[in-house]
């Protein structure tokens, strides 16, 4: 057993590695910049953390999903490996003692962040006594104009690489084009080129595109056919509501899951479908960030996602098990339609991101000329209704400021109530004396919890004024009190979406927006939603094909199971006799038309086959009859 497996052992479980965990986990060990591509579901944090715990130092690891971060923090400290993190919405005091604790405590592995934090003077002060082994970039993709989710936060993570230049760089994505990789790999200023890939190939999921106009009449024969877990994908809220509704009407174990759900609802839902209490999910794409549930049986989109990188990524959820598995798209002519009108409102007018610019500004009472780096607790709802804004547009646009650098927009962070102790433990003996009125409250403190003198500890309100045999409400005043006599710092529990002014706030005459980077956001996404297209409404070429190719994958062979290829092998042809005679076929009209009877005869193969095989050219548009009656090759 190798050092490496050994780690994997001791604190995972595990006995081996996955496809390809081996050897970027030996890539990044041996100094290399590395960029690490795994599909959904293929383990790409055990690539970092394995290493990380075998090198003297913590490891920086920047990820743009904070839910996430949370998970992975909580999941490392079960195994007893000293990990943290720093988010948007942590206070400055808070964020200085985490860097504090990274700094100067050998056993502390592992500081999560996310990217609007490394250009900040606190953390590039901190940055050289950090002792850093490893960079790791979560979710790479964000940091290329290419990618579909692009965040200028990440243009900064080049930025750090001065500070710290022998420290090798791990970048991590599942989806990514070859224009996104090379992009990766340039931006994070990688010494040498560097990729492991592993193919985006998965031979258990049957990929299907159904036709139909009646979505909820086949989704609810899915879901009585195919008895396992399922996700059902659509684009709106009120959706999911309506679908999952529908379902459980029929007798079938559903439930919805939405951003605009507070956490504790959201947490509730998700966990009782992880455990299988509840089989269908009927969600946004707000749902499966982080979700490793294994067997899932199939997911299904009633609508077209905005991109195949989304699609892919979310269809990619099911089968995690290996077994049989279905991703299944339903569409119907009214969705080429309404994804087109998606691009007009994904785009609002430049004076109406404008408006809404200056309107936030006045709404968080921020004077021109300040509030780079400030964090605001943000309630879209309000925001619109304060101001007489329309929802949509007002996202949408908030959206192209965050692309355009000037905020950053979390999701909704659920911070649970936390408490540090500031004077060392002399001292507070002495307030003990002085103030007995508090000194039950202080000994009930450092009795329940351990590390109050190191760092901000999650405390439980309810549990305390129980135990103190007092009311939530008094136990709140003593703290605040506490507060007051620098005693502690209290952090009360938060719920809420939070934005951050990543620049001082500008005068409406002078933001800039580029026309050139406005257009060709908007022609990033014109493109990726053709490709969505040209995948749903295809009908000649095998769907796990059309993902791989997109991907950048050269000679994908036909899966043989999408609807595609069902199709084809209803013919009763092997694949190389089907492949046979199209290639001939194609050849000899490339050359010239030719009618019916001269193409057989030129096929030289057994007629009847011959003519299968030209019939299904035919009814999927790859041949045609031109004026003249004779065949040619139509497809582009």
């Amino acid at each position: 057993m190798n050092k490496f497996t050994e780690i994997l052992t001791k604190y995972w479980g595990f006995t081996k590695f996955r496809d390809l965990q081996e050897e970027i986990i030996s890539s990044v060990f041996e100094g290399n910049d590395t960029l690490g591509l795994l599909p959904t579901g293929g383990g790409k944090s055990i690539t970092f953390q394995v290493p990380a715990m075998l090198k003297p130092g913590v490891c920086l690891v920047i990820t743009p999903l904070i839910a996430l971060m949370k998970d992975q923090v909580e999941n490392l400290k079960k195994k007893n490996i000293k990990a943290t993190m720093l988010y948007s919405g942590m206070s400055f005091k808070e964020i200085e003692v985490t860097l504090e604790n990274a700094c100067n405590d050998p056993e502390q592995k592992f500081l999560y962040l996310s990217p609007e934090r490394l250009g900040t003077d606190l953390f590039l002060g901190k940055l050289k006594s950090l002792k850093v082994n490893f960079i790791v970039v979560d979710e790479a993709h964000c940091i290329s104009q290419w990618g579909y989710d692009f965040r200028p936060s990440y243009l900064k993570i080049a930025e750090i690489r001065q500070h710290i230049p022998n420290v090798p760089i791990l970048a991590l994505t599942a989806t990514a084009t070859i224009d996104v990789v090379n992009d990766i790999q340039e931006k994070l200023l990688f010494k040498n080129k560097n990729v492991i890939k592993k193919s985006f190939e998965r031979k258990n999921i049957i990929y299907f595109v159904k036709h139909t106009e009646d979505k909820y009449s086949d989704l609810l024969k899915l879901a009585n056919f195919n008895k396992g877990s399922g996700i059902v994908y659509v684009r709106n809220r009120k959706k999911t509501v309506e679908i999952a509704n529908f379902l459980k009407s029929k007798g079938i174990s559903a439930d919805f899951y939405h951003a605009g759900l507070d956490i504790e609802t959201r947490n509730k839902k998700q966990e009782l479908w992880k455990l299988g209490k509840c089989r269908i999910i009927v969600c946004t794409n707000a749902f499966g960030m982080g979700i490793d549930k294994p067997d899932v049986r199939f997911v299904a989109h009633l609508e077209l996602p905005d991109s195949l990188e989304a699609y892919f990524q979310e269809a990619g959820r099911c089968g995690r098990d290996e077994k049989k598995a279905l991703g299944i798209l339903f569409v119907n002519d009214e969705d080429r339609k309404k994804i087109a009108e998606q691009i007009d409102i994904s785009f609002p007018p430049i004076s109406t991101i404008k408006n809404v610019y200056n309107a936030l500004g006045n709404y968080l009472q921020l004077p021109v000329g300040t509030g780079k780096n400030r964090s605001f607790d943000f309630s879209l709802i309000n925001f619109c209704n304060t101001f007489k804004l329309d929802i949509l547009t007002t996202y949408n646009s908030l959206k192209i400021l965050e692309k355009e650098g000037y905020i950053l927009l979390t999701d909704e962070i659920d911070s649970p109530s936390r408490l540090h102790f500031i004077p060392i433990r002399n001292s507070l003996y002495d307030f003990q004396l002085k103030f007995k009125k508090f000194d039950p409250i202080i000994k009930l403190l450092l009795r329940s919890y351990s590390g109050l003198f190191n760092d901000y500890v999650k405390i439980d309100e309810d549990f305390l004024s129980k135990k103190a045999n007092i009311s939530k409400e008094l136990l709140i005043k003593y703290l605040n009190e506490l507060i007051k006599h620098n005693i502690l710092d209290y952090l009360p529990r938060k719920k809420s979406p939070v934005l951050i002014f990543t620049e001082d706030r500008f005068d409406e005459k002078n933001i800039i927006f580029s026309p050139n980077n406005y257009r060709e956001l908007k022609r990033n996404l014109v493109s990726r939603i053709e490709q969505v297209i040209n995948y749903a409404y295809s009908n000649n070429k095998c769907r796990s094909q059309l993902l791989l190719l997109y991907f950048g994958e050269e000679n994908p062979f036909r899966c043989g199971i999408c609807d595609v290829c069902l199709q084809r092998n209803e013919l009763g042809l092997s694949n190389f006799e089907f492949d046979n005679i199209l290639e001939t076929i194609k050849n000899e009209l490339l050359i010239q038309p030719c009618e019916l009877n001269e193409l057989i005869e030129k096929i030289n193969i057994k007629k009847e086959k011959s003519i299968k095989v030209i019939q299904w050219l035919l009814d999927h548009g790859k041949i045609a009859y031109n004026k003249h009656n004779k065949l040619h090759w139509a497809h582009k």
